[in-house]
């Protein structure tokens, strides 16, 4: 016998003490040939291996295999499969009389077989084969099994894509509430690890616990109070003991804590532990809430699965931070946007006070300086550089009226067909006494469009006018070129100088709001600043777009891109009417003060 059970190890030295002489297979020194053989090659094997022996199928394994007895071991030894193996027979059975009767070997991968080897119905996964061993007339005589178990594998596998699902799924949560709710769904439909779950909150004033979201199988009203006191002891949940401690804690037995009995919906066990976790609160220390989770009847609460749940709470908690943090913003946001309104019903109220004052104080001058008979020269230049400088200030305040209007959207477009090469052309022509009598060139280049381009007549004057004083200011020799051309469904105006130019680095700032280009040297230093910003705002709403393209000391090119037609415009603010083309008298404020 010595020989026959040599080595193994300490399964060997236990089949070198076995009584055999009560077992099914008789005494080792009995054995056939075959047998003694697989026996020498399973006890000597590293690999996890059994074999099942004789039409009783009596269980002869190494010490790899020991393990998926579990707590069967010793007690398995030389005992037919089928006291082994009542639970999961129904699942063996029938492979061991396929290899029986066929002479093939069966293989299955990832089985699920539902064991009771530690004292519970436990979900298990193998990957395993049956092989035939056949004895010394030919027939099937025995079994030979390999097999490796993948239970931590496939329930990893299925925790870590449940993880995956909840970090996707309550990423876009905007509120804490809906953090969650969603997790909750999440969790309710993955009721192999979580038969149900819970969250409580904390709530800011009071100091309770309130239920906030359940997922997974019903529960009775029992389970799921609406409110949890975490001072009282006494609470149906010990949320004390779980917050004070601010670790997981086991609750056990549910049946007989909350005098119900709780059915799983995928196991045939009752579910009658919960582990109840804090939810960590990522702007304090003290948790934010708690999550109760049911635990399978078929998992043991081993490391790997309490780590499972404790993830599942940061998730949640990582979950409900982003959702605050939300909230703060959103809040801040509104709070700026509340402000940007004041300041824009300031500007506003602001600019109407000063537009008439101003347009009264202009009427006068306006008709003093008309009739200058008797007026000593003096007082007729007083009169003349206090109507300039009206004129600028008037000009000042309708640009912030324009820019209130805009950012309050009441801008009260009108968009008309216009002959825009003619309309822009007479804009021009309002700064070429001033142009030409600088030293400079006035190349106004706008031949006729193939067809009339709606436009709103007086944010176009705007929009020429600010961009011709601009170049005008900063440009001393050379020449000033205003062009207009159709460009496939565009129309294009392009005002270029040969003046100072802009640095690089200002270019991306040049269209914001009150940005000046520093150490710029111009024919004045008069003007708000907002100009061009005033320009992009009034081409946005031509559903346009500028651009500018300059080289320092070589000039500036400003393009102004507009589609032509209408499906680009409010409906209700297209009028048919083909509009005059006659200019107005809105250059003068420009030219003055350029």
């Amino acid at each position: 016998m010595t020989d026959i059970l040599n080595g193994g190890g300490e399964l060997g030295a236990q089949m070198r003490a076995f009584n055999w002489a009560e077992s099914p297979l008789g005494m080792p020194d009995t054995w056939p040939q075959s047998l003694r053989s697989a026996v020498g090659i399973c006890l000597n094997s590293r690999f996890p291996i059994a074999i099942y022996w004789g039409p009783q199928l009596a269980l002869l394994y190494n010490d790899a295999w020991r393990p998926i007895l579990g707590e069967k071991h010793e007690w398995a030894l030389g005992r037919p499969g089928r006291e082994v193996w009542p639970e999961i027979w129904a699942d063996i059975g029938p492979l061991f009389e396929s290899v029986q009767q066929t002479g093939e070997g069966v293989w299955q991968q990832d089985q699920l077989l539902l064991m009771h080897r530690h004292g519970y119905t436990e979900e298990c996964y193998f990957n395993f084969t049956f092989s035939p061993i056949h004895g010394e007339d030919g027939s099937v005589a025995g079994i030979f099994n390999a097999v490796i178990e993948t239970t931590f594998r496939i329930i990893e596998e299925r925790r870590a894509q449940l993880l995956r699902q909840l970090s996707e799924q309550t990423a876009g949560a905007k509120s804490v509430a809906e953090s969650v709710e969603q997790a909750a769904a999440v969790l309710g439909a993955h009721p192999a690890d979580l038969p149900f779950c819970l969250f409580y909150l904390r709530d800011s004033q009071t100091g309770l616990l309130q239920l906030a979201a359940l997922g997974g199988d019903p529960l009775p009203d029992q389970l799921r109070p609406a409110l949890i006191d975490p001072a009282d002891p006494t609470a149906p949940w010990p949320a004390t003991s779980a917050i004070q401690a601010n670790q997981a804690v086991l609750c056990e037995p549910l049946g007989q804590r909350f005098g119900v009995q709780l059915p799983s919906t995928l196991w045939a066990e009752l579910v009658e532990r919960a582990l109840i976790v804090p939810i960590p609160n990522v702007q304090s220390s003290e948790p934010v809430g708690l999550l109760i989770a049911g635990l399978s009847p078929r998992r043991a609460l081993d490391e790997a699965y309490e780590t499972f749940i404790e993830r599942i709470a940061l998730h949640v908690a990582a979950a409900i931070g982003n959702a605050q943090t939300y909230q703060i913003e959103r809040q801040r946001a509104e709070t700026l946007a509340e402000l940007d309104r004041a300041k824009t019903l300031f500007f506003s109220n602001v600019s109407h006070e000063f537009r008439t004052p101003l347009t009264l104080l202009l009427g006068p001058l306006e008709d003093t300086l008309a009739h200058p008979d008797g007026l000593p020269t003096e007082t007729r230049e007083r009169l003349t550089v206090a109507h300039r400088n009206a004129l600028r200030l008037l000009k000042l305040v309708n640009t912030l009226l324009d820019f209130s209007r805009i950012e309050a959207g009441r801008t009260q477009a009108s968009y008309q067909p216009t002959d825009l090469a003619r309309f822009t052309a007479e804009l021009a022509s309002a700064f070429r006494s001033s142009v030409e009598y600088a030293g400079l060139r006035l190349i106004v280049n706008c031949p006729p469009l193939p067809e009339p381009i709606y436009i709103d007549r007086e944010m176009w004057e705007k929009i020429v006018f600010n961009l011709l004083s601009n170049a005008f200011k900063f440009t001393f020799v050379g020449e000033i070129e205003v062009a207009l051309r159709q460009s496939g469904p565009h129309a294009e105006l392009m005002v270029r100088d040969t003046g100072i130019g802009i640095p690089a680095a200002e270019l991306p700032h040049l269209f914001e709001r009150f940005h000046r280009v520093k150490g710029a040297q111009g024919r004045t230093f008069e003007g708000s600043g907002i100009g061009l910003a005033l320009v992009q705002e009034l081409v946005k709403l031509h559903a346009g777009s500028v651009a500018v393209e300059s080289d320092a000391r070589q000039g500036t090119t400003f393009t102004v891109c507009i589609p032509t037609g209408v499906a680009h415009l409010p409906v209700e603010q297209v009028s048919m009417a083909q509009a005059s083309s006659t200019a107005g008298l809105s250059g003068a404020a420009y030219v003055e003060e350029a």
